[in-house]
């Protein structure tokens, strides 16, 4: 587990790596990269946990499409996720008011919420794809799902940012 964990960590900054001209270009970006990366790792983290306590429980078994739990732990994940998405482009566009240049507040609030909504929806897919094969296969959830989805968040992060940046072009 280490070693993936370790390897996908490099991938990520290397893919930031690649893109280091046009981020010091952009300070803004500088300062959103790494919250909008925690926000999909910690509420994946956050969702594996709540479906891990559901396994424990024996209340998280049934088919993924019929279950309440399942259903309730995504969607308090996404409305956390989203909330600090918002008030993270709210904080990043006041810091950016004191410096030189910047962005206007739609367009730092657009790259937050399009950035965290492509996060959030691979994050939450691959969280709970783990969570039940884990499950399945008689590990413990706790052990696997969230080690792994604290570095996917950094990986699938980079990439809906880098996205986000190319569809509103900005780089």
């Amino acid at each position: 587990m280490l070693l993936l964990t370790s390897l996908l960590g490099l991938t990520a900054g290397q893919m930031m790596n690649s893109q280091i001209e046009n981020l010091v270009a952009i300070p803004t970006i500088l300062l959103l990269i790494p919250a909008l990366i925690k926000i999909g790792g910690d509420t994946g983290s956050m969702l594996g946990a709540r479906l891990s306590s559901a396994f424990h429980m024996g209340i998280g078994t049934t088919h993924i499409q019929k279950n309440p739990v399942v259903k309730n732990s995504v969607i308090a994940a996404f409305i956390v996720g989203i909330s600090a998405s918002v008030f993270l482009s709210i904080i990043a566009w006041m810091i950016c008011c004191f410096g030189e240049g910047g962005f206007s507040f739609f367009t730092i609030f657009t790259i937050c919420i399009i950035s965290s909504i492509f996060e959030l929806i691979a994050v939450f897919s691959a969280t709970i794809a783990i969570a039940f094969a884990s499950h399945r296969f008689g590990i413990d959830p706790d052990d696997t799902v969230i080690p792994i989805i604290a570095t996917l968040g950094d990986i699938v992060g980079i990439i809906a940012i880098f996205t986000t940046l190319h569809l509103l072009q900005i780089i």
